[in-house]
């Protein structure tokens, strides 16, 4: 597998929205991203103080029925990063060797992702898989591990412990949620720190993750906000300034419509709202309703009128435009149904990935 600048790397966590987000979408289009895809975390229950499920539970039929049933056999890169290190399965085997080996029984190309921070018996089942599979391995690299001084020779060190050379890796690196202003600044250490990167021409394919999307609709205000997209916004100045100065030009990737920091939350306690997460030029826009379970505004049929605003906005794409602003079309005008919070999931990430790709086509056409 390889492909160039011009494809997007999304990291999605594949839970329902994500993943039947991506279901939705015409084989033309999933050949234009090859998503990094999360196994969730096995969550837990403030009621019962223990975990919601064992590993079993959490990772048996995961790869045949979410990875293998939605994405099919093309290409992915698959992380159990959110896994906890000393998980076993109730047989002892390591949930990494379990989840391979059944998307290796579906037929499933997914490239297994590493960093030089997991632990030894992390990096022994990533050795097993690359011998198995032969479809090389994917370095997801935080910006703070790529800019420390010792960050060549773990490179190195890795590179040799799996017995692999870069041409056969993938590279990410992975900016998480940093402080993007102000962007011409933060685009200049970014440069510094991609100059130092070795082999930075020689891996397979080199992307650049990262995401401004809030940690919380909390702060939101009821109605319409407008949040920037800071991690495209500074891509396109990455570019300019990679062009000019000789630098690999790395494909774009962020995190959707989803913050990469783990909440542990009682949903005894929450109050969830009804809100629409909408990707614009440059932001999203987003429109917040009031609690989904509040009979007093309509509970889920405020996904209604939330839906119009979106339409009367002067930012809604077209019903043809994805099948998420198909479903926004349908429940304005009432042909539709209102969903459920996981339902507006998918459909924000399914119009993101859309927009997303367009907006990378226009800017390489430009």
């Amino acid at each position: 597998m390889s492909f160039d600048h011009r494809h997007y790397v999304p990291c999605l966590r594949w839970k329902q929205g994500e993943y039947l987000a991506v279901f939705n979408l015409t084989p033309t289009t999933r050949r234009m991203f090859t998503p990094l895809i999360e196994v969730p975390e096995i969550g837990w229950d403030f009621e019962a103080k223990r975990d919601k499920k064992t590993i079993d539970d959490h990772v048996t039929d995961f790869a045949r029925k979410k990875i293998y049933g939605k994405w099919g056999t093309r290409f992915c890169f698959l992380d159990l990063n959110l896994i906890r290190p000393f998980e076993r399965m109730a047989n002892g085997v390591h949930p990494v060797n379990f989840v391979f080996y059944e998307l290796r029984e579906a037929g499933c190309s997914a490239i297994p992702v590493t960093a030089p921070d997991r632990d030894k018996a992390y990096q022994q089942e990533i050795k097993k898989i690359l011998v198995k599979d032969k479809r090389g391995v994917c370095f997801r690299i935080s910006i703070e591990g790529a800019a420390k001084g010792t960050f060549v020779e773990e490179t190195n060190s890795l590179l040799s412990y799996l017995g692999i050379k870069p041409n056969n890796c993938d590279f990410i690196l992975d900016l998480g949620a940093p402080n993007f202003e102000p962007l011409d600044g933060f685009a200049k250490a970014i440069q510094a720190i991609v100059s130092r990167i070795p082999y930075l021409d020689r891996w397979r394919s080199f992307s650049v993750l990262g995401t401004s999307f809030p940690d919380t609709m909390g702060r939101m205000k009821l109605g319409a906000n407008i949040i920037a997209r800071y991690e495209w916004q500074l891509y396109r100045i990455m570019i300019t300034s990679f062009y000019k100065n000789g630098v690999r030009i790395p494909s774009f990737g962020d995190y959707a419509i989803n913050h990469p920091k783990v909440h542990k939350l009682d949903m005894r306690k929450m109050r969830p709202s009804a809100t629409i997460r909408y990707a614009i030029d440059d932001g999203w826009y987003i429109v917040k309703g009031h609690f989904v379970r509040d009979e007093k505004y309509g509970k889920y049929e405020q996904y209604r009128q939330l839906s119009r605003i979106v339409l009367n906005s002067g930012y809604y794409c077209d019903s043809t435009f994805s099948w998420g602003d198909d479903y926004i079309l349908k429940c304005a005008n009432g042909t539709g149904k209102t969903g459920s919070p996981t339902t507006w999931r998918q459909v924000g990430t399914n119009h993101h990935i859309m927009k997303v790709i367009q907006d990378i086509a226009s800017f390489y056409a430009s």
